[in-house]
């Protein structure tokens, strides 16, 4: 094929065998939500890009480096949706649900994009699964949606996952540490690398998110985020991790953790699998007090979570968990002569109709092509019509698991054809 045109980089096709296992992911999501009282939420895939710049901070990276923006027709700058936190915010300010008894639970499945090199589970388009709750700043909400998200992991049967933990303060106390932490890069500013020091001139936090080795090992010694922790602060952290006891969910203390989005307040957490490698987080999120206000809206507390689809469809890969199976046909209908066809047609459209997966011949093949065709479709059973079927009124209907062959007529076979689709429907490989 000459000139073949491809899927952008950093993008792809979810092709019909990929789709089982995603729909399953998703829809073990939504019920676990949904259990939760989270209600579903759907924004627009691009927003004005002040939403961004505003909400997710112009020193972070995804600002900086990885939002696609462009001018529309009208001169307007939008940007495709990077995260969905600040939609979120914004659609809950613009529809006046402040005004609804809170806290207002919501969560989401959506296409992000970003620029960023593509890898194993990373791409440019992803879709993520997330939770936001507004309107209260009670600690027990940061743990119900820590546990939310540890349930979810749970019953999809990740392995190897590890919750991590900390507190970025507020704005009370958050800039006495960050004053500390700009003399400590300062001192040792030769030793950064010139993103890092960048960074320390931007916002030094984001100097945590430094992957390489040397601005680590020197990050090791700078002033900790929780010695500089406000009473307020302190004691919200103290009884997250109480109720994170409660429901005996184990974490790591992680001063680190500043993750990748300035509009984080207090709480913020992260999910690892080791399964996933270097780049091991797989979920995570936190608190957000200031974001509703920073968008034009009232002085709304918030906190949620942001999980990738693909980071855990890998996981699970690497976890050896499968899924259901792909759907495959019930009934595979033969025609063993020209006239049987019309007939052929006229029974899967009747089985369709009855809730039946149905499949047929639709390229002329021999009987015999078309019963080779009916083993590879996967189909249980195959329904066979020949100048005697018509004639009698009775199908030949052969087991396509067994071998096994039997004359049944018309209402028989759909009995039959019934039962195997509603065994079809519970059936998962472990």
């Amino acid at each position: 094929m000459a000139d073949l045109l491809t899927a952008p980089k950093g993008t792809y096709d979810i092709l019909p065998e990929q789709q089982p296992l995603r729909r399953w992911v998703i829809a073990i999501a939504e019920d676990v939500f949904t259990r939760y009282g989270y209600r579903r939420i759907d924004t627009p895939m691009f927003e004005d890009t002040r939403l961004f710049l505003r909400g997710i901070g112009e020193a972070t990276d995804i600002v900086r480096k990885e939002m696609y923006t462009f001018t529309d027709l009208g001169g307007r700058s939008i940007t495709l949706r990077p995260e969905g936190t600040a939609p979120v915010a914004r659609a809950y300010v613009e529809h006046g649900m402040h005004t609804l008894p809170q806290p207002v639970k919501l969560y989401y499945h959506s296409p992000m994009f970003r620029y960023e090199s593509p890898q194993a589970g990373r791409y440019r388009q992803h879709y993520q699964l997330g939770v936001e709750a507004f309107g209260s700043s009670a600690p027990e909400l940061d743990a119900e949606v820590i546990g939310l998200l540890a349930t979810l992991y749970r019953e999809l049967g990740l392995r190897q996952v590890e919750l991590r933990l900390n507190s970025m303060g507020c704005k009370e106390c958050r800039p006495g540490y960050s004053k500390a932490l700009r003399s400590y890069l300062s001192q040792n500013f030769d030793g950064l690398c010139a993103e890092c020091r960048e960074r320390t001139r931007l916002n030094p936090l984001r100097t945590f998110d430094c992957k390489v080795e040397g601005c680590r090992g020197l990050l090791a010694d700078a002033p900790r985020l929780p010695d500089y922790l406000c009473a307020p602060c302190r004691g919200h952290h103290e009884r997250v991790k109480a109720c994170l006891e409660l429901q005996e969910l184990q974490y790591v203390d992680d001063h680190t953790l500043v993750r990748g989005l300035d509009y984080y307040t207090r709480t913020t957490f992260e999910f690892q699998c080791s399964l996933l490698g270097a780049q091991s987080g797989i979920g995570g999120g936190g608190r957000y007090d200031d974001l509703v206000a920073t968008i034009g809206g009232p002085p709304v507390p918030g906190v949620g979570f942001g999980t990738g689809v693909e980071r855990i469809l890998l996981a699970l890969e690497r976890s050896g968990v499968q899924g259901p199976r792909p759907a495959s046909p019930v009934v595979y209908l033969v025609a063993l002569a020209e006239s049987a066809r019309s007939a052929v047609f006229r029974l899967a459209h009747e089985l369709r109709q009855a809730g039946i997966c149905a499949d047929l011949d639709y390229v002329e093949r021999s009987p015999k092509g078309q019963m080779k065709q009916a083993g590879r479709s996967g189909a249980r059973y195959a329904f066979i019509l020949g100048e005697e079927e018509l004639a009698t009124g009775v199908l030949t209907v052969r087991d396509l698991t067994t071998g096994e062959e039997q004359r049944l007529d018309a209402a028989a076979a759909g009995k039959l054809a019934r039962a195997a689709a509603r065994q079809a429907s519970t059936a998962f490989t472990e």
